[in-house]
């Protein structure tokens, strides 16, 4: 369902359509872990929910749950396998690799197998079809169950190029079955970044109280505007000292969703691998306000 559609809405009461939350942010560390995992936690109560970790080079949501694991799938990508008996080394297929995958050399061709990105082009330019493609794993996804929701990640294998592909088979889970699917991002602006927001209806941004966190957040707004996401940001390790960023969010006439307080306990109970809605009714509390907010700048 598109943005569109909830715009169109009247939010009536209990919400029963299948909503797609994306959790992401401008830089690594700033929260959004602890926002998928705690809002998945807190909406699970009354809610039939899906989270899915796409942060495919280092997923971590499931160290806070204990997941039974049932299907577990590996993500497959097609690489150029030359021919040698029939290839002349025209070089056409190294012209076109926008990636610089394939190279021709005086006594043949060589692939660089982790700079290739599966994408056909070399295959496809061969006048000679002296190209064929080889199947070649770049991760795995998997699928289980907690006992507050369903639960999927994926995982890239070390030097793989892009998790684009991962991040595309894990989103096949998602269905109408679920009213709603949290999605907890790559950090950064990137491709499988991007790749998450597809036909998403919301975006969490995460940000911190520093100069880092401002920076990165404006990145991370100028990609979903230009998506036409709606979204709204939470400030983790709130700092009011640090006033440039409250500035930043009010000029641009941004929905402020929630500010997690910088408090030494939140970090502890982090560390020790508990939700901290789990830790504090307050903190619970605030998470359900977070969910009531998203529903009103969709509105």
């Amino acid at each position: 369902m598109s943005c569109a559609s909830f715009y169109n809405s009247t939010f009536e009461g209990e919400i029963n359509l299948s909503l797609k939350i994306a959790v992401l942010s401008g830089k690594g560390g700033t929260g959004k872990t602890t926002i998928s995992t705690n809002l998945a936690k807190v909406l699970s109560k009354n809610r039939k929910v899906l989270l899915l970790d796409a942060d495919v080079e280092e997923p971590n949501d499931h160290l806070f749950y204990n997941i039974t694991f049932e299907k577990e799938k590996s993500v497959n990508i097609f690489i150029p396998k030359v021919n040698k008996e029939t290839c002349t080394l025209c070089g056409l297929c190294a012209k076109e690799c926008q990636f610089g995958a394939i190279n021709v050399f005086e006594k043949g061709v060589f692939v660089f197998q982790h700079l290739c990105h599966g994408c056909g082009v070399c295959s496809e330019i061969c006048v000679l079809n002296a190209i064929d493609e080889v199947s070649k794993s770049i991760g795995q996804i998997k699928f289980g169950t907690s006992n507050f929701f369903d639960f999927g990640m994926g995982l890239m294998n070390i030097g793989e190029p892009s998790g684009v592909r991962i991040v595309r088979e894990l989103k096949k889970y998602i269905s109408n079955d679920y009213d709603v699917t949290i999605i907890d991002a790559p950090p950064g602006t990137s491709c499988p970044v991007v790749e998450v927001l597809q036909n998403v209806d919301f975006a969490i941004l995460v940000t911190e109280s520093s100069p880092f966190g401002l920076h990165d957040l404006k990145l991370a707004v100028s990609l979903v505007r230009e998506m036409g996401i709606a979204f709204g940001v939470v400030i983790n390790r709130y700092d009011p000292s640090f006033f440039e960023l409250e500035e930043y969010i009010k000029s641009e006439d941004i929905s402020l969703l929630m500010k997690i307080e910088f408090d030494k306990n939140i970090a502890k109970w982090y560390s020790q691998g508990f939700l901290i809605v789990d830790k504090s009714e307050e903190l619970y509390k605030n998470f359900e306000v977070l969910f009531e907010n998203i529903i009103e700048v969709l509105k």
